[in-house]
């Protein structure tokens, strides 16, 4: 039989980092995550099948006790049955993602994310090594109506309560997020949102006497601009700095939107939202098959994505660690021969045979300088040509 010493070790783990939870609670998330490692996937049965042949015991039984961390009470046995919130787990994560850190900065990535017409996540991902982590989420109905952003700011608002003051935060959003509502709630917490902005939304820079499609900032690939002024109109005037840049390889200019002064941003940090497409990648097809889930309750499943979330922690810090240590060879020029996924899958499963529990810690990759150099654009060159020269 094997050694099945590493899964108390990590139920241990993750109990002293989840104090905010029961014991029993620790538990379940500890044996829920510990078996998604086993069975590549996150699935009630698949997780409970390898569970039962890891510690050779009755998969009925196995199945029961990991059903009991997104079930509600009311349908738990005893008479001290609790619910499991999966709030209590945002403060966790985020610990454990940033203990250590010397540089005390971090960039989080703002996405929703579908399951067809049954659920819609908004998720709030730490960005890290060419992937995401999850640290905090919002379960929807599909297609329900409103606005996500108090959703977003209540996520936001934990996190920033946990973080404390002293950190330069960048928060990143794609253009279907894009509004002059959340830029305020990101910058009222003291952090910086870099928020792509459609093409079509005007900005007025500084000295300048009218407004223009913020498209016509970067009209061209190879221009860059860069300046403070005010975006949108007179009724929803925004105060910002505007970063416009069309490189080669890209469909469209980059317009981003943040409080930052001109000189202190730089475009190439929102290359790091891509990272968080390789975050649902992982929950999904590429990892944990989410998308197979017959769940149709937004609160038992924004209970589980705390064990979606704790695993995914877990695979990308050993394969992180194993990345930095030059474990699977150096890295190539240019991009990486292993997602930090497979990478740390792989460095947990050998070390499980070897009846061993893999340690390791995070160590974010250095940011770009923020000095870029951009167009000296006027608005006599702006006013005289489509693309200016």
């Amino acid at each position: 039989m094997a050694d099945t010493a590493a899964l108390y070790q990590w139920t241990d783990r993750v109990a002293s980092r989840f104090p905010e939870l029961s014991r029993a609670q620790a538990t379940a998330l500890a044996w829920y995550s510990f078996g998604m490692a086993l069975a590549h996937a996150c699935g009630l049965d698949a997780v409970a099948l390898h569970l039962a042949l890891y510690l050779a015991r009755s998969a009925n039984t196995l199945r029961q006790r990991l059903r009991e961390l997104y079930q509600p009470a009311a349908v738990k046995s005893g008479r001290r049955r609790t619910e499991f919130d999966p709030e209590l787990c945002f403060a966790p994560l985020l610990r454990w993602l940033t203990a250590g850190r010397a540089d005390r900065r971090l960039v989080l990535a703002l996405d929703p994310t579908n399951l067809g017409e049954r659920f819609t996540v908004l998720a709030v991902s730490a960005v890290y090594r060419g992937g995401a982590v999850p640290v905090a989420w919002r379960v929807l109905a599909g297609g329900a109506r409103g606005s996500w952003n108090e959703h977003w700011k209540a996520l936001l608002g934990r996190l920033r309560a946990e973080l404390g003051a002293g950190w330069e935060v960048l928060v990143l959003s794609d253009r279907g997020l894009e509004s002059r509502e959340l830029f305020g709630a990101v910058t009222a917490l003291g952090w910086h949102p870099l928020m792509r902005a459609k093409a079509a939304g005007t900005c007025r820079p500084d000295g300048w006497v009218k407004s223009w499609p913020m498209g016509r900032f970067a009209a061209a690939v190879g221009r860059r601009w860069r300046g403070a002024g005010v975006a949108y109109g007179r009724e929803s005037a925004l105060r910002c700095t505007l970063l416009a840049c069309w490189d080669e390889g890209h469909e469209g200019p980059w317009l981003l939107l943040t409080d930052l002064a001109p000189a202190a941003g730089n475009p190439a940090w929102y290359a790091w939202r891509g990272w968080i497409e390789q975050g649902f990648k992982v929950l999904k097809g590429g990892g944990w098959q989410w998308q197979r889930t017959r769940m149709t309750d937004p609160a038992r499943a924004e209970r589980l994505w705390a064990a979606l979330a704790l695993a995914t922690l877990w695979l990308v810090e050993a394969g992180g660690e194993a990345e930095r240590l030059g474990a699977a060879g150096p890295r190539p020029t240019g991009g990486r021969e292993h997602r930090l996924f497979r990478l740390g899958l792989a460095v947990i499963l050998i070390a499980l045979l070897r009846g061993e529990l893999p340690g390791g810690a995070f160590h974010p990759e250095p940011w770009p300088q923020a000095d870029w150099a951009s167009d000296p654009l006027t608005e006599q060159q702006m006013n005289e040509h489509q693309t200016y020269p």
